[in-house]
């Protein structure tokens, strides 16, 4: 079959060459020049993939079978709509269903009026005169959140982003001012974050496994927020500190957001993605995504076991998924984003990366471009945006992640890395942080536990057994 892929990231890269390795001819629709990208396509289209006419107009010219759209903008744009009128399968949403994620407000009044219990405490604000009352009902700590689009960089947190509530106060008037449709007041919560992506199509929802996100800048999480510093997956598809049962139960916060929207006349194709916390209350959704997560994404598509990846995406277009064909290989996996110095907050693009690229496969390292332009053999351009993503897999996460670091003994220039991604000290900090939250005698919650006790996961020489394998 031949696959338009819409978008020019290490996403797109990783979900292409998953199609390419199991036989599908590769159709790439993007802004930019990805080399990584143009090596696997058959045809390159450079075109702006928010642009519905262009996108079809590359769609029919090269008559593809469907389509997979890479960027939320692009679903936000109607591409979706457009391709489906001119009848090409589409694994995306059409625009109104990518509510889910192009307006926080849509969710979360979903979810209230289905009735799930499934989030933090969240507030409305859409003028600037309420604002520091809502901040006052609220309570502290509070997030501040854009209710439109944002690219994982435009929510701010108590203690983090800004310290006071009149600090907090300042940013949502500051966005209310600039527009883009309100703004979402949330407590904070206190746990550790997790990916839950499921592909979801008429036959149902099908979960992939379950992925840990770095969306701060800097080592320790601290500095400004991403769109995302890099990423792990367990080998057996959960995460060292979430349980199946938290797994299973956020899986049913989106089978539920799924049904929700097709009672509203709203079937929904493609990728949903929900990012919780686990919490003392359970997984809390904290957002959806109507896409392939970025990094996330790129676990799950290098998990892929090889051959069938164009079946299963042409399925979910399509409207039906053969279950035999959600197969992931067991393995640990680790991603690391190399960005422009800066980035988080002052992006310096222009810099050139010398990239051993041989070598780096040696090592069992795969590199993923992303907003780069070739400069020559092995040589690429930085831009403002992430540059390259490397991924490791392993046994073990932490593994997965020490190949990721020899790999970058073979990358030349001035960029930025997180290398505490997968580290057996990170792992152990997390894993430890829920188990202090779910132990006996932790505070008591409004909502009941999703795991019973601390026993319902593993001790920290528990969490090594299953690193270590």
């Amino acid at each position: 079959m031949r696959a338009l892929v819409v978008g020019g990231g290490a996403r797109e890269h990783a979900i292409a060459d998953t199609l390419h390795q199991a036989g599908a001819r590769i159709v790439v629709a993007s802004a930019n020049a990805n080399p990584g990208l143009q090596r696997l396509a058959e045809q390159f289209v450079r075109l702006d993939p928010t642009q519905p006419p262009s996108v079809v107009a590359a769609a029919r010219q090269h008559r593809v079978d469907y389509a997979v759209i890479g960027p939320e903008a692009a679903l936000a744009a109607g591409v979706a709509d457009a391709l489906r009128t001119a009848e090409v399968p589409v694994v995306g949403p059409s625009k109104a269903a990518a509510q889910i994620e192009t307006s926080k407000q849509f969710c979360r009044e979903l979810l209230d009026r289905l009735h799930v219990e499934a989030g933090p405490r969240h507030l409305f604000v859409s003028n600037l005169d309420s604002v520091d009352a809502r901040v006052q009902e609220i309570g502290t700590p509070f997030v501040v959140k854009p209710v439109g689009l944002t690219s994982g960089k435009g929510v701010w947190v108590q203690g983090k982003d800004f310290q006071t509530p009149s600090e907090g106060a300042a940013y949502a008037r500051q966005l209310l001012a600039t527009g883009g449709g309100g703004v979402v007041l949330e407590e904070a919560l206190d746990g550790e974050e997790f990916s839950l992506m499921a592909f979801v199509t008429d036959s149902g929802i099908y979960p992939m496994p379950l992925v840990h996100d770095y969306k701060r800048a800097l080592e320790g999480d601290q500095g400004g927020n991403t769109g995302g510093m890099g990423s792990f997956s367990q080998r057996d598809h959960l995460l060292p500190f979430v349980a199946a049962a938290s797994r299973d139960r956020a899986l049913e916060t989106l089978r539920r957001l799924v049904d929700g929207l097709r009672g509203d006349g709203l079937p929904y194709r493609g990728v949903l993605y929900g990012g919780f916390m686990e919490t003392a209350r359970g997984p809390l959704l904290l957002e959806c995504n109507a896409r392939f997560g970025d990094p996330e994404g790129i676990n799950a598509s290098t998990l892929y076991e090889e051959g069938n990846f164009d079946q299963l995406l042409f399925g979910v277009a399509t409207g039906r998924v053969d279950p035999n064909l959600l197969k992931f290989r067991r393995r640990a996996t680790v991603v690391k984003y190399l960005v422009p110095p800066g980035y988080g907050s002052s992006p310096q693009g222009g810099g050139v990366l010398e990239i051993d690229e041989p070598a780096i496969d040696a090592l069992g390292v795969h590199v993923l471009y992303g907003s780069v332009e070739s400069a020559g053999p092995g040589r690429f351009t930085l831009s403002t945006s992430r540059a390259l993503a490397l991924v490791g897999e392993a046994s073990a996460i932490h593994e997965a992640s020490t190949r990721v670091e020899a790999a970058l003994a073979h990358v030349k220039g001035s960029f930025q890395v997180r290398h505490d991604i997968g580290t057996k000290a990170d792992l152990t900090m997390r894993t430890e942080r829920v188990r202090r939250l779910l132990a006996p005698g932790a505070k008591a919650s409004p909502l009941p536990l999703s795991v019973a006790s601390a026993d319902a996961l593993p001790s920290s020489a528990g969490a090594e057994s299953l690193l270590l394998g």
